[in-house]
């Protein structure tokens, strides 16, 4: 067991696994004093990461850092344990480092998008005063009884992404549209052509 943990070609593994508890311990401890010390670390991330599609998720982005260590960290004692199996001897680490990420990526987003979807959406105030935003369908085409993808900004400029289907008729990928009401867990909305006069006016502002 300790030539496991001082395998030098188990390190960047060790250390994925270090970094989870640490990061489990902080968020534990700051939760009990009112703290939240990854928001700190968000301002480090470039803003077009952190208002992707694929981090617009109805729970804590923290967990998602926690599942890419997790992923990670597995993946690579798993590879390696497979490479002993075989050989009886670890690879060097630099060898797996890059599939181990490439499969902790994979599962994390499988992880992120089954998790995303049995927790259900918050009803808030800021939610309700989307409705009459202009919107644009970011993923897929939305018809009723189907609902699709789409960014919409609220009063403060802040970027959402909400879930939409018309009443009738589709709303295809990257039309412009107007959220008309709240259905549940998601926006009724109306396709807006490029010559109506409100979708102007909102360009022209």
């Amino acid at each position: 067991m300790l030539e496991f943990l001082q395998n030098y070609n188990l390190i960047p593994f060790h250390l994925s696994l270090l970094a989870l508890l640490l990061l489990s311990m902080i968020e534990t401890i700051g939760y009990y004093f009112n703290i939240r010390p990854m928001q700190f670390l968000k301002h480090l991330f470039p803003k077009k990461l952190t208002e992707s599609p694929l981090l617009s998720v109805k729970f804590s982005k923290t967990l998602i850092i926690v599942f890419l260590l997790m992923n990670f960290s597995f993946s690579g004692y798993f590879l390696q344990l497979c490479a002993f199996a075989r050989q009886q001897e670890f690879l060097p680490a630099y060898y797996l480092i890059l599939p181990a990420l490439i499969i902790a990526i994979f599962f994390t987003v499988f992880m992120i998008h089954c998790l995303d979807q049995v927790i259900k959406p918050t009803k808030t105030k800021r939610q309700i005063t989307l409705l009459g935003h202009l919107a644009t369908i970011s993923s897929g085409n939305a018809r009723p009884g189907f609902s699709a993808q789409a960014r919409v900004r609220d009063h403060f400029g802040q970027l959402h992404y909400v879930q939409v289907e018309p009443e009738f008729g589709e709303l295809e990928f990257q039309s412009q549209i107007i959220l008309i009401r709240l259905k549940k867990s998601h926006y009724v909305a109306k396709k807006i052509s490029k010559s109506n006069t409100l979708f102007t006016l909102e360009h022209d502002s």
